[in-house]
């Protein structure tokens, strides 16, 4: 949470916690990834602010379209979706990804993800899959952590090493018996896929389900994001993934479409 402005809250339009924007921030925020409505009382409880501020915040974010009323609970508005869609550089990358995503997952019959670090997460900006039931545990616009996902890996391999020591300094949460929790082996294994150019991970994130990842740069050599393909442990296939996604990050090197 960011440090409180030491204007009173209603005195203007900062950021801080205690401003308009602050607490209209924390309201948006509060929605989960698998929220559909939210009630009042559970955005108070979950924003730490008063239901009856949250209620009149509400009903400003409701004009602008942030928000929508369900019966008596709220959701996110398309405004947020039109808003975030705007944003040059994941919509100029997920544009320019989006074709060597259908190709591979044509090729491969699997699902493919495009995912970015922001923060300590890693963010998905596009997936292509054939069914709806292949949304979890990852899904457009959901996040998973760094330490237990092929393009986590990836993220933290070729990030500065800031990010690595960063991930080390917190415990590891486990998500299946697979999670690697244990520091020394997450930093060997972002060590190995530096040095082979790509991450596999197996079960970590979702028992059933093993990826393999390589990062995409731009032209000038800058990080984008990293792609990936998921695929049934009992089919995937490791080497087969890791020549398919190889070719595209040299083709979109090459290409030099994205800096």
């Amino acid at each position: 949470m960011e440090p409180v402005l030491s204007r009173p809250y209603g005195d203007g339009l900062g950021t801080g916690a205690n401003s308009v924007l602050g607490k209209a921030r924390l309201i948006l925020e509060a929605f989960q990834i698998d929220d559909v409505n939210v009630s009042l009382s559970e955005l108070s409880r979950r924003t730490g602010i008063s239901k009856a501020t949250v209620h009149r915040l509400a009903q400003e974010l409701l004009e602008w379209g942030m928000l929508e009323r369900a019966g008596a609970e709220y959701r996110l508005g398309m405004r947020a979706f039109e808003l975030g869609s705007r944003v040059p550089r994941f919509r100029l990358l997920r544009d320019a990804l989006r074709p060597f995503m259908e190709n591979l997952h044509y090729t491969t019959k699997e699902t493919v993800h495009l995912g970015v670090l922001d923060g300590l997460e890693v963010l998905y900006l596009e997936k292509v899959a054939d069914s709806p039931r292949f949304a979890r545990p990852s899904r457009i616009a959901g996040r998973l952590p760094l330490h237990c996902t092929a393009t986590g890996k990836v993220l933290l391999a070729y990030s500065p090493p800031g990010l690595l020591n960063e991930v080390l300094a917190m415990p590891l949460q486990r998500r299946t018996p697979s999670t690697i929790v244990e520091h020394a082996v997450l930093a060997e294994q972002v060590r190995k896929v530096n040095d082979i150019g790509y991450a596999v991970e197996v079960e970590e994130t979702a028992i059933g389900y093993s990826s393999v990842a390589v990062p995409l740069f731009g032209g000038s050599g800058l990080l984008l994001a990293a792609l990936s393909i998921t695929a049934p442990t009992y089919r995937a296939n490791t080497a087969r993934y890791v020549a398919t996604l190889s070719a595209v990050s040299h083709a979109v090197r090459a290409a030099n479409q994205i800096s």
